[in-house]
């Protein structure tokens, strides 16, 4: 069983995050103070204030970075360079492989691209659709 811990502010993560789900069958948990993590899994997160890591998601991972094996963040290409940038951050930090970045909830592209990845555990990777489609 495949384990996704994720942060969602605005519901992009979310909405990404519940079609990977009915595609999969994958266990998603969203990030909430002193959650209890047992299993390792992956960290998808969104990026905030043109560049943040979200606050729920760094205490997360201070907590429980050993049990992450990737990260994977939503973004706004709007933003120049600090494109979906805290998982680059997070990435270096905790140094964690960044799997994907995408763009708010992501393409159905996306969702696939990102279910290959974690099958297949093809980390750093650069895929990404840069066409938008709300899933």
């Amino acid at each position: 069983m495949i384990y996704l811990y994720y942060d969602s502010r605005t519901g992009n993560v979310e909405r990404f995050i519940n079609k990977v789900v009915q595609i999969t069958g994958w266990t998603a948990i969203r990030i909430q103070d002193d959650l209890e993590v047992k299993e390792a899994g992956h960290l998808i997160t969104y990026t905030t204030n043109f560049g943040k890591v979200p606050d729920k998601t760094d205490a997360f991972m201070k907590e429980k970075s050993h049990l992450i094996s990737s990260v994977t963040s939503s973004g706004n290409r709007n933003w120049g360079r600090n494109f979906a940038v805290a998982a680059d951050k997070i990435s270096e930090i905790f140094d964690i492989p960044t799997a994907m970045k995408f763009e708010l909830s992501g393409t159905m592209e996306d969702i696939n691209q990102f279910i290959d990845i974690i099958k297949n555990q093809y980390y750093d990777s650069k895929r990404g659709s840069e066409k938008l489609d709300i899933a």
